[in-house]
């Protein structure tokens, strides 16, 4: 089908972008597709895939305009989707001038922008004065991968104005995608980030050999830590088991396609941080995420032993094989 909407505009160009860019053109007769590399924009054009991910995706080139100024696709654009790793989103914004604050923009960036521990929407907020009712958030359970693949994909909206929300839930519906909306853009936020740093986790286990059995326990006391961390942040009424919390957190923990859970699995085979970044040539959103949460739990102080170990693993240096016994015993306790 095809729906009458305003202008989308797509910002990034890696795995998840280019899913969500398939998505929207089930459903919309074109998109603007912002790149930051001219050379990839002509790749693209001359051979009608992304020649960097999802290669096996072919695309309508005509009806998609891509762009390499960030300020132009701001101007061409209603609503905006941003789909790049969270450390490149300030550099990106450095450059903009043009005005936010009438966009209605969602993050699927499933990361926190890490120079001032922010979440996405907060960054949105408190640098380009977007009304929290004009973000919101594109969560899972979902990868790309599948999502090329054409096999059944859940995706949480997330948003604060519901009316918008339900919109842009349809301009990405097909018969391979269904959609949950929710009002909770925080607790979906975090839960996002969250997850990839227990996915580390999840990954670091199965590199030092744990077997499923201590990973359904980790995971069960992971999303115990999800809840104890997103009541803390933002109290509201929730269920913490539903495909924003609690799915995401299995799809990404126990996947084949996980970049966080292929990370960890590295580490705990004995990969250096900066061995396995550059083996993957891929950014796992967990590993600055670890860092971030850190630093905003110093404030609450909720207890967050997953989170902690992945901590002290990735940036004190601490032994694997030590810091997850460590972590086992404790996730044995009653609690």
């Amino acid at each position: 089908m095809n729906i009458k909407t305003d202008k989308v505009g797509v910002i990034g160009s890696g795995s998840w972008a280019t899913a969500i860019s398939k998505m929207l053109l089930e459903n919309v007769n074109e998109i603007n597709w912002f790149f930051r590399k001219p050379e990839i924009t002509e790749q693209f054009i001359k051979d009608g895939y992304n020649p960097r991910y999802l290669r096996d995706v072919e695309f309508d080139t005509s009806r998609i305009t891509f762009y390499n100024d960030i300020n132009k696709i701001v101007e061409d654009s209603d609503i905006l989707v941003l789909a790049v790793p969270s450390a490149f989103l300030p550099k990106i914004f450095n450059e903009l001038k043009s005005d936010l604050k009438n966009k209605y923009i969602l993050s699927g960036i499933k990361g926190i922008v890490s120079e001032e521990n922010l979440l996405v929407v907060e960054y949105l907020n408190r640098h380009f004065d977007v009304p929290f009712d004009m973000v919101g958030v594109i969560s899972g359970p979902c990868h790309a991968e599948e999502v090329a693949q054409e096999k059944l994909s859940y995706l949480t909206i997330a948003g604060m104005d519901e009316d918008r929300v339900s919109k842009f839930a349809q301009l990405v519906e097909s018969d391979y995608i269904y959609t949950t909306l929710s009002d909770d853009i925080w607790g979906t936020e975090y839960s996002a980030v969250l997850k990839n740093v227990i996915s580390i986790a999840a990954g670091i286990a199965h590199g030092l050999r744990y077997g499923d059995n201590f990973q359904a326990v980790l995971i069960s006391r992971a999303i115990q830590e999800i809840k104890r961390f997103v009541d803390a942040v933002h109290p509201i009424d929730r269920d913490i088991k539903s495909p924003a919390y609690l799915g995401d957190l299995l799809v990404t923990a126990y996947s084949q396609f996980s970049r966080n859970r292929m990370f960890g699995t590295m580490i705990g085979k004995g990969y250096s941080v900066k061995a396995a970044q550059w083996e993957m040539n891929m950014i796992a959103e967990g590993y600055y995420a670890a860092k971030s949460i850190h630093a905003i739990n110093e404030h609450y102080g909720v207890s967050m032993p997953i989170s902690d170990t992945v901590y002290t693993i990735l940036y004190e240096d601490t032994s694997p094989l030590r810091a997850v016994a460590k972590l086992a015993r404790k996730l044995g306790m009653n609690s």
